[in-house]
């Protein structure tokens, strides 16, 4: 299943390359937190479905997020420069399921809702 949420906040790719980072979690959401050390581009996290390993990788236009461990290899983009919104930034999630449960349905839209307050918060300051 794939879910897109438009995030209203103007910038570039440059600039999510370099803010979206793990060291800044803490200050992008309240979803997952930090556990441990950042090494490279992972790092251990808490969050709502657990414990896992998540990695960030610079992409085309932005960043990709990834539990590593995660059993529904959910991953998520965000980026800026194309449709469906090119002056925003667009978060994509997908896992790897053609049918969630309902339970999970609503975790993820409030995982995607709180990166969504979280970043316009996030880049407003």
């Amino acid at each position: 299943m794939e879910f897109f949420k438009t995030i209203e906040v103007q910038t570039d790719a440059a600039t999510l390359q370099k803010e979206l980072v793990l060291e800044h979690l803490d200050r992008m959401n309240e979803s997952f937190f930090l556990t441990g050390e950042v090494s490279g581009n992972k790092a251990p996290i808490s969050g709502i479905w657990g414990d896992f390993t998540l990695q960030c990788d610079p992409v085309q236009g932005g960043v990709r997020f990834s539990l590593i461990e995660c059993p529904n290899a959910l991953t998520f983009t965000l980026t800026t420069g194309y449709p469906p919104a090119p002056k925003k930034i667009v978060m994509h999630l997908t896992v790897n399921r053609k049918r969630i449960k309902p339970v999970f349905l609503e975790e993820i839209d409030e995982f995607i809702e709180d990166w969504k307050s979280g970043l316009e918060k996030y880049f407003d300051t």
